[in-house]
């Protein structure tokens, strides 16, 4: 590991601010990077990591849903909801019921991806 090149009491070169407004340049903004941190949390739970493997195969009604998660309709709505807000589902009401899908359907194989190479 690099060492660092700022004895005590010392500031950055010039060279060594100007990379850093460089790197700190390309950052996205705080904003963006609270939207980021808001939708990654919707995926921090075993619930909705769950309801999107299921989705993984195709379209579900929400009954399909409450059904192969065996948890209550209220508490899967709260969860479906999340995963909405955040981007990550389509849906359409055909009469009284919803059906949900994946937004895309390449998100189960990048959380894999993710959770394999950390």
């Amino acid at each position: 590991m690099k060492s660092c090149e700022i004895g005590t009491g010392e500031k950055p070169n010039e060279d060594q601010i100007k990379r850093l407004k460089k790197i700190t340049s390309e950052i996205p903004d705080d904003d963006i990077l609270l939207q980021n941190a808001d939708t990654i949390k919707a995926l921090a739970d075993p619930t909705r990591l769950k309801i999107l493997h299921l989705l993984k195969y195709g379209e579900l009604c929400v009954c399909e849903i409450i059904t192969a998660m065996e948890k209550p309709q209220p508490t899967i709505s709260h969860h479906l909801n999340i995963l909405k807000k955040a981007g990550f589902l389509k849906w359409r009401k055909e009469g009284v019921w919803v059906h949900y899908s994946l937004s895309n359907l390449e998100i189960t194989d990048i959380l894999e991806n993710i959770l394999e190479n950390k």
